[in-house]
């Protein structure tokens, strides 16, 4: 599993965990900057996972537009938690990140969702993400 890979699965974690929570997402970040510092392994897949948060946190209103805007009939509040992080994280790497190419986000986004949310957010993740990219 290549570093990128490995970042965007903790900045998953890291998203995840502060809305659940309920939590400030720059406390969660702070938080997990601390426990990184002390894993210096994984230091690569720690600096792309902090490029994303700090990328959510920076376009948040933005990315949550393009979301609320293509996710059909479905409010961020109605979403399943793992699916709302996953779309901040895919819409912040196609929209913000030139440096990853769109398919590849996409493809991330939904091999996560496969993993890790319901059966049907595989499909749900794509066709918001796509929708995304046709509007740019």
């Amino acid at each position: 599993m290549g570093a990128r890979t490995k970042a965007r699965k903790r900045a998953l974690d890291i998203l995840f965990q502060s809305d659940i929570r309920g939590d400030d997402l720059a406390v969660t970040l702070a938080n997990e900057a601390k426990r990184a510092a002390n894993e210096p392994a994984r230091e690569a897949s720690w600096l792309y996972a902090r490029e994303i948060i700090d990328g959510v946190i920076d376009n948040r209103d933005e990315i949550d537009e393009q979301i609320t805007t293509y996710a059909k009939d479905w409010s961020l509040a109605r979403m399943p938690a793992v699916d709302r992080a996953l779309l901040r994280m895919a819409v912040w790497e196609i929209l913000y990140n030139d440096e990853v190419p769109t398919a590849v986000a996409i493809d991330e986004a939904v091999e996560l969702a496969k993993e890790f949310s319901t059966d049907d957010s595989g499909s749900f993740v794509h066709g918001v993400l796509a929708r995304v990219v046709r509007s740019t």
